[in-house]
């Protein structure tokens, strides 16, 4: 009996058409208002932040021998140097409030001046140091200098358990104060952001201002308490002395965390709080309006 093979008829099929989307732009204008602002679109790439301060990060510690250990020493060797000049030599910790130990009241400065000069000096810089990202690709450019800050305060962060060992060491008990840190960490922030953002744009358009950063971070330290307590300023100039924001935060940072050693004062306090806002909003303001050139210049 022989296979019989069915042969069906070839039938003509058409090809499915399949449609491509068509490629999407992105048109970038100028927003109106005063500082324009796209904060939808800050939230919206609110993960590109994350990654831009865990990048800078792992960068600023990559190949070291200690890894983030740097972020402790740095403040502690600074601790270790001012205790032998400014406590010892100088005498300093005989005109410490209270009789408290120079070497924490000294630490307890240390903490928020650490994070507001690598602030400063890194991310005066941070726009420059990232030329080739910005003249390739389009992302917040606010997030470069605020990348630099996020790192800075995850330093900030692991320096607080040093604090803590610090005061155990020299039986500093805590009170109800150090709740008070996480408010006054905004102002912190606010000032910090504000001349980074400024500084960063100056850079750009004026490399010169590299060389000036290093200079106006040493200047800044003499000019706030970090040495010295903020009484040493006479009583009639301190809301003067207030205007420059660290002087207030840092001398809040020591009241919040040593308690009755270290009395709070408010009005100082406010009036560099005020100045921490106002400059954030002219930092803020004045990358906004200097951001359409950055590409071109980088």
């Amino acid at each position: 009996m022989s296979n019989a093979i069915a042969i069906s008829p070839s039938v003509d099929v058409e090809p499915t058409a399949v449609s491509e989307a068509p490629p999407q732009e992105r048109v970038i204008r100028a927003r109106p208002g005063w500082i324009s602002v796209d904060w939808d679109e800050l939230w919206q790439f609110r993960e590109l932040l994350y990654f831009l301060v865990w990048r800078d990060v792992k960068v600023r510690y990559k190949q070291t021998a200690l890894g983030v250990a740097w972020a402790v020493l740095v403040p502690v060797f600074s601790m270790v140097i001012f205790t032998v000049i400014f406590g010892n030599f100088a005498h300093m910790k005989n005109d410490m409030p209270n009789g408290v130990n120079y070497s924490v009241w000294n630490f307890a400065a240390l903490l928020p001046w650490t994070f507001f000069a690598t602030a400063l000096s890194l991310g005066g810089q941070s726009l420059v140091s990232q030329q080739q990202l910005l003249t390739k690709i389009y992302f917040p450019r606010l997030f470069v200098p605020t990348a630099v800050a996020g790192g800075a305060l995850v330093d900030m962060a692991i320096s607080y358990g040093v604090m803590a060992i610090i005061m155990a060491w020299y039986r500093v008990v805590p009170t109800w104060g150090v709740l008070t840190l996480l408010p006054l960490m905004v102002p912190l922030c606010l000032a910090s952001l504000g001349i980074a953002y400024m500084f960063s744009a100056l850079t750009v358009t004026y490399r010169d201002f590299r060389f000036v950063l290093q200079f106006l971070v040493q200047a800044w330290m003499f000019v706030s308490p970090v040495i010295y307590p903020a009484s040493f300023v006479p009583p009639r100039f301190q809301w003067i002395a207030s205007f420059n924001p660290m002087y207030g935060i840092i001398d809040g940072f020591r009241s919040a965390l040593l308690g009755r050693y270290q009395p709070w004062h408010p009005l100082n306090l406010s009036i560099s709080i005020a100045s921490s806002i106002a400059l954030f909003v002219f930092g803020l303001f004045y990358f906004r309006k200097t951001e359409r050139r950055f590409a071109d210049i980088a």
